[in-house]
């Protein structure tokens, strides 16, 4: 199958999964079609699906990542022993684990095309993902409390592991429990990712965007709880924004 072909029979499938979507149109130009099965999938409940459909989900996957690049720790020059920062995609890196900055829910965002990190992580992770979440969650029975992590595996994606955190929820001014939260959750995946023998984690800029942390000051617990956290695990600070990449730049080296 040719990536094309992979796309209409992943569509296909996924439409007719659903009464109300049979008879929804596939768009006859590819950003329509991508942007239909992104939505597809970021709506489709954890519920068992096919090896057939696993595997040409797999091979669109991955064939989609590559298409966009994917950066190797090894490639990257740290900008303090054991630290790097690194501007870009973070379901395009290669590491030992990547940090999710999920939701309480902890199965994903269910928002079609949605531009948070945790849309785009299981997105291209694939459907897998969200059933390994589910199934955490079904034997924890409740909701996850912030300043935890989670393991699953990554899946489709170029790194080992998935790290989820949920960080705090600011309203209003940032208050010292936020704060100890924020660091929790770095602490907390850097000892999650020690137990597990995982060499590298990529952290994210955990709860600044939708959850309202202003930027330079998780940054800055960010920075001082991996020095103090970190041991021998190497650690990569994911931005997006410039102007994350300009503060963790005057906080780094």
């Amino acid at each position: 199958m040719t990536q094309a072909e992979r796309r209409i029979y992943l569509l296909r499938s996924l439409l007719r999964e659903e009464l109300r979507y049979r008879d929804l149109p596939i768009p006859g130009d590819e950003t329509g079609q991508r942007r239909l099965l992104r939505s597809l999938m970021n709506v489709r409940p954890p519920r068992p699906v096919g090896e057939e459909f696993l595997a040409v989900q797999d091979a669109y996957l991955q064939g989609e990542t590559a298409r966009k690049g994917v950066t190797d720790l090894a490639d990257l020059t740290p900008v303090e022993p054991g630290v790097y920062l690194w501007q870009g995609d973070i379901t395009t890196l290669k590491c030992g684990a990547i940090v999710n900055a999920a939701n309480s829910g902890m199965t994903g965002c269910y928002a079609p095309c949605h531009g948070c990190i945790d849309n785009a992580i299981h997105t291209y992770a694939g459907v897998q993902l969200r059933l390994a979440c589910a199934a955490l969650m079904e034997k924890q029975g409740r909701e996850e409390p912030a300043g935890r992590a989670k393991l699953t595996p990554a899946f489709n994606l170029p790194c080992d592991y998935v790290l989820h955190t949920v960080g705090p929820i600011v309203s209003g001014g940032v208050t010292h429990r936020d704060r100890a939260l924020l660091a929790s959750c770095y602490r907390a995946c850097l000892e999650l990712a020690q137990r597990n023998k995982i060499k590298s984690v990529a952290f994210c800029c955990i709860s600044t965007g939708e959850f309202h942390f202003p930027n330079d000051e998780a940054a800055k617990i960010a920075v001082d709880t991996v020095r103090q956290y970190r041991g021998d695990t190497e650690v990569i600070f994911n931005v997006f924004k410039d102007v994350d990449a300009q503060i963790y730049r005057g906080l780094l080296g």
